[in-house]
């Protein structure tokens, strides 16, 4: 059995020439390795908006979520953890899947290895206008408000937020991005308090990285399913390896 590790799926995308097709893609793999999966960690921006109203959720989503109810009825273990794109995940997804949902990093030990786990934005330190923004974003009262603007008004001006995003950095051309550096000292400051970790574990950067940071401890980040559709794989023996589907 194997413990499997995907990121940055942006389902529903604006961007996705055919978001169905984009869905089905990760379904289709998600059901090829059912056989195998013992647990199965998802990082962050799975959906690239979400919104969950206290008696009604978004259209869509229908394919993937009735393959993870699925696994999860199977026996498989799934952890999703909140990114910066699918932050407003409430009690739906939990109660009706039967899945974890985490917000913020996780350490979890896996086959008797330790794993730091984390979408990577919130890692190390930040600025003032990024910690504002981001508590506002997790504010009770900010969120009791929003879910009382109606969702015709919200979805739109969500996913155009996302499309200007995801425009502005390909005309910065992140294929390198700045934050590696900085996930990079968290993780060598973290590692030295904490020698036991053996693989740190990250998405939110939209690039493929599996480096070594001590003789026994790796940094991976994931990559997407945009351009890469890469994934991680750990065996019992604590090897981690990242993989794409184009391969």
């Amino acid at each position: 059995m194997k413990t499997y590790f995907l990121s940055d799926l942006h389902l529903g995308a604006p961007y996705f020439p055919d978001s169905h097709e984009a869905e089905k893609r990760v379904v289709a793999f998600l059901d090829s390795i059912k056989h195998d999966a013992e647990a199965i960690y998802l990082l962050g921006d799975v959906l690239d908006y979400w919104y969950e109203y206290r008696y009604v959720v978004p259209r869509g989503f229908v394919r993937f979520f009735g393959k993870l109810a699925e696994l999860s009825d199977a026996g498989v273990r799934i952890t999703w953890m909140i990114g910066n794109h699918d932050i407003w995940i409430f009690d739906y997804l939990p109660s009706e899947l039967g899945i974890r949902v985490i917000d913020g990093s996780l350490v979890e030990e896996v086959y008797g290895h330790k794993l730091f786990l984390a979408h990577g934005d919130g890692v190390g330190k930040h600025p003032v206008s990024f910690r504002f923004l981001r508590s506002l974003f997790r504010s009770k009262v900010c969120q009791f408000f929003y879910s009382a603007i109606h969702p015709r008004w919200t979805v739109p001006f969500a996913y155009s937020w996302s499309r200007h995003s995801r425009a502005t950095g390909r005309e910065a051309g992140q294929d390198w991005h700045p934050l590696l550096d900085k996930l990079e000292a968290f993780s060598k400051s973290y590692l030295a308090e904490h020698p036991d970790i053996r693989h740190f574990i990250y998405g939110h950067l939209h690039i493929m990285v599996n480096e070594p940071l001590s003789p026994t401890c790796s940094l991976t980040v994931l990559g997407d399913w945009i351009a890469h559709f890469s994934y991680a794989v750990l065996a019992p023996d604590g090897t981690l390896e990242l993989k794409s589907i184009l391969e």
